[in-house]
């Protein structure tokens, strides 16, 4: 069993209340929009990360992470990338890379809205766990803890971090 933290949008912004969180975990993924890249110095060491760049990340980020990931964690093959839309309406080309690469879990940022939602059509679970930063449109940060364990997610959790601004 591995457990994962999911954040995005950061922002240039991490506090004691995310870092609390990720403590727990042995893997971080973060979905992209990082802002400052110094922040990533100050999540929890020795974790597996599985980091992308999103929309606002200038060219040290894009230099150090890729735009998207296609990684398998015990059985449980992902794609990741910062703007994904949502289902049914997914950002262009999304479906296809989404049915090309077999991806069970699709992990994007962006829209700053927590939402995690099974696509019958593409047999895969669509995963946004909100944003963690203070910037933004979202009224309260959120991220995602789970357990992945023979290719199934499982302890599904939403961790609510306090409104915006606080």
């Amino acid at each position: 069993m591995i457990k994962i933290g999911l954040i995005s949008d950061t922002h240039s912004f991490l506090d004691e209340r995310i870092l609390h969180h990720l403590e727990t975990v042995d893997e971080i993924w973060h979905a992209g929009d990082i802002g400052d890249i110094s922040i990533l110095d100050r999540l929890p060491k020795e974790k597996q990360y599985r980091i992308i760049t999103g929309n606002i990340d200038d060219l040290e980020a894009r230099q150090q992470y890729p735009e998207e990931l296609l990684f398998e964690v015990d059985g449980l093959k992902v794609l990741m990338i910062h703007i994904g839309g949502t289902p049914p309406r997914y950002a262009n080309g999304i479906k296809e890379k989404l049915r090309h690469s077999q991806a069970k879990v699709f992990v994007c940022g962006h829209s700053h809205i927590c939402k995690v939602v099974f696509d019958k059509e593409l047999d895969c679970l669509y995963m946004n766990p909100g944003a963690v930063g203070q910037h933004g449109f979202h009224l309260m940060r959120t991220l995602l803890i789970f357990e992945v364990e023979k290719g199934k997610i499982q302890n599904l959790r939403v961790v609510e971090l306090g409104k915006r601004g606080k």
